[in-house]
């Protein structure tokens, strides 16, 4: 039995789509494979996945296009692979709601290491080694962050949809409150070595993470921007 985790390959290239799916195998993944946007979804209605791997260019809806649509109703979260390689593109899949992107040539073996890092980011590896720290809830201004099960809820009880690297982000920040993080200390935070020098997903993510927690908010009064410095988690934090 493969102990991985469940990957879903969308790409309208077959060889492609078989090449990594037998790699991924190897490396004791789940994985199943679909050739478009509607065999996506049909797989998505039929199984459960711990991640996807989506093609940007594809005929007919493309993989930014399906990433925006899986956002709007999951948190399952998603890899890009894009032939581009431009910054831009790159840009506009974070804001889309992807947790990372991998540009078309790639070694197998780099998307393999992005696997495990959004999978370990977004506690797969957590909770099959019983962290301590994972049940546990973190209180802000009548928010709540639940560790364990990756939520954030709102004053009101309702759940705040949030991509797996908004939601580290938001830990992040509320596990060192009413201190300032530079922007390099955000990104050793929420990925280590994995971090990418000239990375721009911590600002996309935090750009994204305000528009949910306080949308009308100008300036930001929850997580401020420190000139020069950063960015402060304001509000007292409480460990439940």
């Amino acid at each position: 039995m493969r102990t991985g985790g469940t990957i879903l390959v969308v790409d309208d290239d077959r060889e492609i789509r078989d090449l990594l799916a037998d790699f991924l195998r190897k490396h004791e993944y789940e994985v199943e494979t679909a050739r478009d946007g509607k065999s996506m979804r049909e797989r998505l209605a039929a199984a459960r996945y711990d991640l996807v791997v989506l093609d940007i260019m594809m005929p007919g809806e493309d993989g930014l296009t399906l990433c925006r649509d899986l956002r709007a109703n999951s948190t399952l979260p998603v890899i890009l692979l894009t032939a581009l390689g431009e910054e831009t593109e790159r840009i506009v899949g974070l804001e889309m709601g992807a947790d990372d992107y991998l540009a078309k040539p790639f070694n197998p073996r780099e998307l393999l290491a992005r696997i495990k890092a959004v999978l370990r980011r977004t506690g797969l590896s957590a909770h099959r080694s019983g962290e301590s720290d994972a049940h546990s809830t973190l209180v802000f201004n009548e928010w709540r962050i639940a560790l364990a099960q990756r939520e954030l809820l709102s004053p009101t009880g309702e759940t705040v949809p949030l991509t797996s690297g908004e939601f580290d982000l938001l830990v992040a920040l509320a596990k060192h409150p009413q201190r300032v993080l530079s922007r390099d200390q955000l990104l050793d935070l929420t990925k280590g070595r994995d971090a990418l020098p000239f990375d721009r997903s911590i600002d996309v993510q935090l750009s994204r993470l305000r528009k949910k927690i306080e949308p009308d908010a100008k300036p930001a009064r929850i997580i401020k921007t420190i000139r020069g410095g950063g960015y402060l988690f304001s509000p007292e934090v409480i460990k439940e």
